[in-house]
């Protein structure tokens, strides 16, 4: 017998104005059909019904006291991304169409954006007045207007610099190049924002007084930052979960495949550039010849501690083209593994997926390998801003011309 499956739980819409704000919770929203509907608008009463940014006073006047920043996770030219296993969450601005400059957008948000991540490297004075608290609502589900809160964001990040905090990007929409931002937030270790602390700092008060939650005052005073790590607990993916579920994404993955159809050793320099978005610290990097790799498409240097005297780590690094449906089995990875040495550790890149008895072996035995499967593939692209099928394309055109 099959038991149903109970509801997920979520806070009525008839509560929302009494609330609290818990991590990860589900807020509902209306059933009239209209824009009264929307949940945020009641939980945070003031900051609009409507957009990506919603703020309690004016970015111009520099007065906004809390900011709300709403993600509906399903634009790919804008692929807002949490990593809740790091607590870094990235997002993009409002000039999102050409024609105008970054700053002049009707909600102002990316002059917000600007003037937040500067005051929040200066004075203790400065942050507490021109950093407003920002509060992360995602939508859930596909259907109605329900919301879930992600967390209280603080700008930047304990690893980031300022080009990585706060970046403005080019895009091009029908030849025409335009600027936005790509804001990136640290989610502080705090799961529950109290209704009391909502209203105090709508109202005008200080955010550092009336249950400020303690990871917010640890970072206004002395931008000391307390990610809220959440470690994933699935270690073994599904086909479905290597692979990507939107057909944009599909289409991306079967480009990179039909590129380097028939030359699928030039896919090792690919795989290369693409492990170098994931893991920066990457120096250098040699792509071994074919004829005489002996198992290793690449070796490389991967660098850690200050630059005047670093580490270097090496690396084995191989390179599978594959499609869809063919998985990269034990044989390939035992290929791997056993020419690893004392430190060293190993990535292996494929545009399809591993095998669950690869996978259950590299975790099970703690093999130092990192495993880089398709939708891995796609989401690294994304988030450096390849969103699109003609983006990829060019870059893969310029990046590794064909013969």
């Amino acid at each position: 017998m099959t038991l149903p499956v109970a509801p997920e739980p979520h806070v009525p819409f008839a509560e929302l104005g009494i609330a609290d704000l818990v991590v990860d919770s589900l807020y509902a929203g209306g059933i009239n059909g209209n824009s009264g509907d929307d949940p945020i608008a009641k939980l945070i009463p003031g900051v609009g019904n409507q957009g990506g940014f919603r703020h309690k006073g004016s970015p111009a006047k520099g007065t906004v006291r809390l900011s709300v920043l709403y993600t509906n996770g399903g634009e790919v030219d804008w692929p807002d991304h949490l990593d809740v296993q790091t607590g870094t969450f990235t997002y993009y601005g409002d000039n999102r169409t050409p024609g105008r400059d970054l700053h002049n957008t009707p909600r102002a948000g990316n002059q917000l954006l600007r003037d937040a991540f500067a005051a929040s490297h200066g004075t203790v004075a400065q942050r507490t007045s021109g950093v407003p608290p920002f509060l992360l609502f995602e939508k859930a589900g596909t259907s109605g207007r329900s919301v879930r809160f992600r967390g209280l964001l603080a700008p930047g990040g304990p690893t980031m610099t300022s080009d990585d905090e706060l970046a403005a990007i080019w895009r091009t929409t029908d030849d025409e190049r335009f600027q936005n931002y790509r804001a990136r937030f640290t989610v502080l270790d705090h799961d529950r924002i109290s209704r009391r602390w909502i209203q105090h700092v709508l109202s005008g008060g200080s955010p550092l007084e009336n249950d400020c939650p303690p990871a917010w005052r640890n970072w206004v005073e002395g931008r000391t930052y307390r990610p809220l790590l959440a470690p994933s607990t699935t270690v073994i993916r599904s086909k479905a979960g290597q692979l990507p579920e939107d057909a944009e994404g599909q289409a991306i993955l079967e480009l990179i495949r039909e590129y380097f159809r028939g030359r699928e050793h030039d896919f090792e320099s690919c795989a290369v550039e693409i492990w170098r978005l994931i893991a920066p610290n990457t120096s250098s990097v040699d792509v071994t010849r074919p004829s005489r790799d002996g198992g290793r498409d690449a070796v490389g240097i991967y660098t850690l501690g200050p630059k005047a005297n670093p580490i270097a780590i090496d690396f084995a690094l191989e390179a599978k083209c594959y499609a869809a449906g063919n998985s990269v089995g034990v044989k390939e990875v035992s290929r791997l593994i056993s020419r690893l040495r004392h430190r060293n550790f190993g990535v292996l890149v494929t545009t399809s997926h591993f095998h669950k008895q690869v996978q259950e072996e590299v975790h099970e035995d703690g093999h130092p390998i990192a495993l880089i499967c398709g939708r891995d593939i796609v989401d690294t692209l994304r988030e450096h801003g390849r969103t699109t099928v003609s983006a990829v394309r060019q870059w893969l055109e310029k990046g590794f011309p064909k013969p």
